[in-house]
């Protein structure tokens, strides 16, 4: 499959007119061929009328239709091959083995989207039986849940497979029945377009209308705001920085019709070193922890920026096996080089606060857009007192808070804004202080972790991928797993719709044989 630099639309290959841009190699600053057409307002206006023109023949296919069209992306996804892993590594700087398994998790989740969509629960089929004899009546009652409509999906930078074109964000939103026009993470454009073409040529094969999918490319926050501006646009999802996310948001709720924003922002994920495990296993813990800050150059959202840990031997222990091993890391490429430079922005202006020290670097950067991994030390009270050590570091960075006693660990826990993650490394005599800990977690994190790193994110029914803000803007919906789908869904109540134009998850003998819940019972009927 060859890249051609354009865009997607519907099922139409267009050539941008309104400017150029190219990828960029991020580990030689070569810049890569072809170069992509830059779209503008009317490329946004086709590719949202059709999104608009698709919804309502889109979201009522069978589950079977929806999840042998995602089973297809997913196949397809595979058949491109080596080709595909070449040219995310040239775009992203990252090694091909991360990106075989990212491929993975990619086509995972197409498939376990499938299942969801087979089962049916996602529809919440609900009903409540009239009750003509009672005073006052009551009326047959049904609910399912539809699909929102429409969705703008917005490429991470970070990962060029799993939260790009073809998703968390997108099949979640394709499974609910709602279309998606993507645009593209501008620093993986020719990766995007090959993941691209394998959609739109399954909305060919499954005879689905061409709007279920486009692929916009603009280089412009004017772009993205204007697209999130539309009125067939439902729903947005984002996957990037605060600053990034936050205008998204003010766009989509200055709109005549507000819509709502599912941006995974920023979170420093805080690991919290309880006494009696570090006594025992610092030195363990300590190696851990490098490996897993250095993981992907530290560029994961998951990634543990922020250590607890009470003062003393066990702590000092740690901190000197990290800076030990910390020192054989060496340098690793970020994605672009606005990343390189806003890290290295950061690293600067922690390292110059008072009360902040320096513990270890990684191995001097050779090549372009490489970082040096970095750890910094400070007490509980100067983290307490300075805002800025709250905030996110975008690459392997982390900062570790002394303590000088359990109160000031609570503390320091209360004073957390919103987290993705929040981890306990605790032994059973660790206990009692988790006991503490834990309400206090659950009030500020989407996923609580016991003696494990947060980096992989499963994909998985159970899973929970987001937090209260700034992790997340919406506390109450996960980027990842299952329940993702919820984010593109709402409900309809039927008030006794007579039988011939009942939907089949609604209908009398449960055609689908869904397990539904009718008058208060969970029952397959």
């Amino acid at each position: 499959m060859m890249i051609t630099g354009n865009m997607l639309i519907g099922q139409s290959a267009v050539r941008g007119d309104k400017g150029s841009l190219s990828a960029i190699n991020p580990a030689t600053h070569e810049t890569l061929t072809p170069n992509f057409g830059v779209g503008g307002i009317a490329d946004i206006e086709q590719a949202c009328t059709l999104a608009q023109q698709a919804f309502d023949r889109y979201r009522e296919t069978t589950a079977e239709q929806r999840a042998q069209f995602l089973e297809a992306i997913a196949t397809g996804i595979l058949a491109l091959g080596i080709t595909l892993i070449e040219r995310a590594a040239l775009e992203s700087g990252l090694p091909a083995a991360r990106l075989i398994i990212e491929r993975g998790r990619t086509v995972s989740q197409l498939r376990l989207f499938a299942t969801v969509v087979r089962n049916g629960q996602y529809l919440g089929a609900t009903l409540d039986s009239a009750l003509p004899t009672r005073i006052p009546s009551r009326s047959d009652l049904r609910l399912r849940k539809i699909a929102l409509g429409p969705v703008a999906v917005f490429g991470a930078s970070n990962f060029p497979l799993a939260f790009s074109v073809a998703g968390g964000d997108s099949v979640a939103a394709l499974a609910a029945g709602c279309p998606i026009v993507v645009k593209a993470h501008e620093a993986h454009p020719g990766t995007s377009e090959l993941v691209g073409r394998v959609i739109q040529q399954a909305v060919a094969a499954h005879h689905l209308p061409e709007g279920v999918f486009s692929l916009l490319i603009g280089d412009s926050n004017l772009f993205g705001q204007t697209l999130v501006s539309h009125p067939a646009i439902k729903a947005v999802a984002f996957t990037g920085s605060r600053q990034g996310g936050l205008a998204l948001m003010r766009t989509a709720a200055q709109r005549s019709e507000p819509i709502p924003v599912y941006a995974e922002m920023s979170c420093i994920n805080p690991m919290f070193l309880l006494p009696h495990a570090l006594s025992m296993r610092a030195s363990e813990i300590g190696r851990a922890y490098v490996d897993a800050l250095t993981m992907s150059a530290g560029q994961l959202c998951t990634n543990p920026g922020l250590v607890i840990a009470l003062e003393g031997q066990p702590l000092t222990e740690f901190c000197n096996t990290a800076q030990e091993a910390l020192c054989k890391k060496a340098a690793a490429t970020l994605l672009t080089p606005g990343i390189h430079h806003a890290y290295l922005t950061g690293i600067e202006e922690t390292g110059n606060i008072k009360g902040v020290t320096t513990l270890a670097q990684g191995c001097t950067a050779q090549k372009p857009c490489a970082a040096q991994a970095t750890v910094f030390v400070t007490d509980a009270a100067t983290f307490l007192t300075t805002e800025r050590l709250g905030d996110e570091i975008f690459g392997p960075s982390s900062l570790i808070v002394a303590c000088k006693n359990e109160d000031e660990m609570l503390a320091v826990a209360e004073h957390l804004s919103g987290q993705l993650t929040a981890t306990l490394l605790l032994d059973d005599a660790d206990l009692a202080l988790a006991r503490k800990l834990l309400p206090i977690l659950e009030r500020k994190a989407g996923r609580i972790l016991v003696n494990g790193f947060a980096n992989n994110v499963e994909v998985s029914h159970a899973m929970v991928h987001g937090g209260p803000f700034p992790a997340s803007s919406d506390s109450r919906s996960s980027a990842v797993g299952a329940s993702a789908i919820d984010r593109f869904l709402r409900p309809v109540c039927y008030q006794d719709l007579p039988a011939a134009l009942m939907p089949t998850a609604l209908q009398d003998g449960n055609p689908l044989e869904l397990w539904r819940t009718v008058n208060g019972q969970c029952v397959l009927a």
